[in-house]
């Protein structure tokens, strides 16, 4: 998956754009994006990693997490792999950890992918020099991956990102028009806060960190704090579905572990960044654009 996925295909279409020669690796099937040479591999092998980065001589590799890894020779890189589940330890944690060493070992820049689940939402606004404080097993994975690429390559950059969102394609926007259809069962809470970002906005603001001399933790997430039901909304009426049909409740009233409010603070690391990360309000506001 990975590569083929929904951030690992925008990473390949914008780096083959661009003119970079990009590899994208895949687990369970190749992707579609074209200007990729899409190479199967598990992240969990490390030896197949290895192997794979050495054969391909990257200059950059980017680490979608939960699994995702791609690499890309010439100038840069791009692509994903994703393995079994988002809260598989191996794949998240270990499996960062061999595209780390593999990336060292081959004198390839890393940008690694995490999440804003390495918070427990207890103190609401996070900036980068934030300590992970996961309660739920992803999250801890996720932070055991930063942690390992600290460690083993202390040069590349640790992007934290929130809720992904496109022109459709996401697994958020297929929600809302499954919970507005009947399709799907369940809710969209008022009280589970993120910042969402656009896939195009967070793929650009990665080219563009991969290409610069930055190191360390960053936050690429979106301008505008909103509750998931929020979110909901302004999707639905971007693609024309009454938001009155859409159910919401609250997180607190259900049990499901997990934290409630986490919004990155991107300020010090958008100061950097060419590409603007837009608001949720901002870009859900705009119509779909085909692609």
């Amino acid at each position: 998956m990975g590569g083929s996925g929904f951030l690992g295909s925008e990473l390949v279409r914008q780096a083959a754009a661009e003119g970079h020669a990009v590899a994208a690796t895949w687990r369970t099937r190749p992707g579609t994006a074209a200007g990729a040479d899409w190479l199967p591999l598990d992240v969990r092998d490390r030896t197949a990693v290895l192997d794979l980065i050495g054969a391909f001589g990257p200059d950059v590799v980017v680490n979608t997490a939960s699994g995702g890894n791609m690499a890309s020779g010439g100038n840069m890189a791009s692509g994903g792999n994703t393995a079994s589940g988002g809260s598989d330890w191996v794949t998240t944690a270990v499996g960062a950890a061999h595209v780390a060493v593999a990336s060292a070992a081959h004198g390839a820049r890393l940008v690694h992918v995490s999440s804003d689940a390495v918070f427990s939402g207890e103190a609401v606004t996070y900036a980068e020099d934030r300590v992970p404080d996961p309660v739920t097993p992803y999250g801890a994975a996720k932070a055991a991956g930063e942690a390992a690429v600290q460690a083993i390559t202390p040069t590349a950059v640790i992007a934290r990102t929130s809720l992904i969102i496109g022109d459709g394609g996401s697994g958020h926007e297929r929600l809302v028009h499954g919970l507005a259809s009947g399709g799907v069962k369940g809710m969209l809470f008022t009280d589970d806060v993120r910042c969402p970002v656009h896939v195009r906005d967070l793929a650009a603001a990665l080219l563009e960190l991969a290409s610069s001399d930055r190191a360390g933790v960053h936050h690429a997430a979106g301008a505008d704090a909103v509750s998931r039901y929020e979110l909901g909304c302004l999707v639905a009426r971007r693609d024309g579905i009454d938001p009155a049909r859409l159910p919401y409740g609250r997180r607190a009233d259900t049990g499901l572990r997990g934290p409630l409010d986490v919004r990155l603070d991107c300020g010090l690391t958008q100061r950097h960044l060419t590409t603007r990360l837009r608001g949720a309000r901002e870009f859900l506001a705009q119509p779909r654009i085909s692609t």
